[in-house]
């Protein structure tokens, strides 16, 4: 089975063709169809032969389809000082991109 390693928003993940994956919100103007091309390719493995990037493999490219956009469940955030009268609660939603793999050049 042919997979790859991507980089995308600061962190790698390994893909295959067909899978579904969650990463980092893109940009604002995205919408669920959009194609996504993914240039950063630190691996591929066809099965028979691994190629290995430094850090990048030239001219290799993953694409996708986004599939679905939303935020991820809320975290709550607490700041609390005994005794001093100081609390802060903050509440966090971090987008996210679910991007379906179409291919592996």
């Amino acid at each position: 089975m042919e997979f790859a390693v991507i980089q995308t928003g600061g962190k790698q993940y390994r893909v295959a063709v067909g899978e579904t994956v969650k990463i980092e919100k893109l940009s604002d103007t995205a919408q669920v169809g959009d194609k996504v091309t993914f240039d950063k390719v630190l691996l591929v493995d066809s099965g028979k032969d691994t190629t290995l990037g430094t850090p990048y493999i030239a001219g290799a490219a993953v694409n996708g389809t986004i599939s679905e956009i939303g935020r991820s469940k809320k975290v709550i955030v607490i700041h609390y000082k005994q005794k001093s009268k100081y609390f802060k609660k903050n509440g966090h939603r971090q987008p996210f991109f679910k991007v379906t793999i179409d291919s592996i050049k």
